[in-house]
């Protein structure tokens, strides 16, 4: 045998006869010796074409075969299966869909031959899903979410290392226990801290509280600190929903207008989320407005537009006084997820300052 043959020999995965050519298997199905991932797919970036010379391009355009196959080493990380869930650009992307995903993954992951689950996702509310995914999947296994700056195509495109990144990170039994994940151009971030900081390069998500979770070097994972599930984290059941309680976001500024917050209660939205300035500050304007609507039973979440930092109670907004709750370490958009799922419980202003506060 010739030295290159000794080297496929060694490298080629083992096979079964279930195996087809390119590496992947059945869903449920399982090489021995080898991890199980199944692969999401909802659109993006990651799933992107070019469509003209220049920074012009289509999202959600390749399917999750094509994305597959544009990374032949994915077959020596892991037994691969695929499916569709969605194929648009994230920003589309709504309740339905992450009820969808959630009951998907919760379904996959009670398998005991599917030993992690990656998702691929547009960047632009990435954050927002996995916050999503993180509160509402049962299992301790790996889920991780990853997507593109740069599309099929475009000059450095990253989308195949960062799945490549993915898939090594959901096959890496150092996972389990951590929560969902997102994991893009070699760092890990835990789903409650990570944000979008960047429209357009490449270092496009941070974790401005905390930093990263880890980071991938030379296809090996290296977890920064140790974390783990507590057997009483917040988790919801979503499985017999079909849409979630109506949330709206307002957001903060000099002079301020309480328009937006009579035009998200006429809509019937049952909470609001304050992106306030400073530590969650509002206009005067804003405050008497949302105050009386908190008086009515509407939720109400103060948070900040800052990129860093925590939105905490009665510090210089009495929070007491009006029913609010103070988002903590979370963002508008995460914290507009936490009360949309908050509702589905109560209504009551205490307990969810409680969920507020576990998570």
């Amino acid at each position: 045998m010739t030295f290159f043959g000794r080297l496929k020999k060694i490298f080629s995965p083992a096979r079964t006869a279930r195996e087809d050519d390119s590496g992947r298997v059945e869903p449920g199905e399982k090489v021995r010796g080898r991890p199980r991932v199944h692969v999401l797919a909802t659109g993006g970036t990651i799933a992107g074409r070019l469509v003209s010379t220049g920074p012009r391009y289509r999202a959600g355009v390749l399917g999750v075969e094509a994305l597959l196959d544009a990374v032949p080493a994915l077959r020596g990380l892991a037994d691969l299966s695929g499916e569709q869930v969605a194929n648009i650009g994230s920003q589309d992307m709504d309740e339905f869909v992450w009820l969808k995903l959630a009951r998907r993954v919760n379904e996959l992951l009670a398998h005991p031959d599917v030993d992690g689950v990656v998702i691929t996702h547009g960047t632009d509310t990435m954050e927002e899903t996995a916050c999503f995914l993180d509160l509402t999947v049962h299992s301790p296994k790996p889920v991780v979410l990853v997507g593109a700056v740069r599309p099929a195509g475009a000059l450095g495109t990253d989308g195949p290392v960062n799945l490549l990144d993915a898939v090594t990170v959901a096959a890496n039994p150092g996972s389990v226990g951590r929560g969902v994940l997102v994991v893009m151009h070699g760092s890990l971030f835990e789903a409650r801290d990570v944000t979008k900081v960047s429209s357009s390069a490449l270092p496009t998500f941070a974790a401005p509280n905390s930093g990263p979770l880890g980071q991938l070097i030379d296809g090996r994972t290296y977890y920064g600190h140790r974390t783990g599930l507590s057997p009483e984290r917040l988790v919801f059941d979503v499985s017999r929903l079909d849409k979630l309680p109506p949330v709206g976001i307002v957001y903060g500024y000099a002079g301020a207008s309480a328009l937006p917050v009579k035009a998200l209660l006429d809509a019937g939205c049952r909470g609001i989320v304050s992106a306030g300035v400073g530590s969650g500050n509002l206009h005067r304007d804003v405050l008497a407005t949302l105050a009386d609507a908190s008086g009515r039973g509407v939720a109400v979440v103060r948070a900040s537009r800052v990129p860093s930092g925590l939105t905490l109670r009665n510090v210089e907004v009495d929070d007491n006084r009006f029913g609010f709750v103070a988002a903590g370490a979370l963002n508008p958009q995460k914290a507009r997820v936490l009360l949309q799922l908050a509702l589905t419980r109560t209504r009551k202003p205490e307990d969810i300052q409680k969920m507020f506060d576990d998570y």
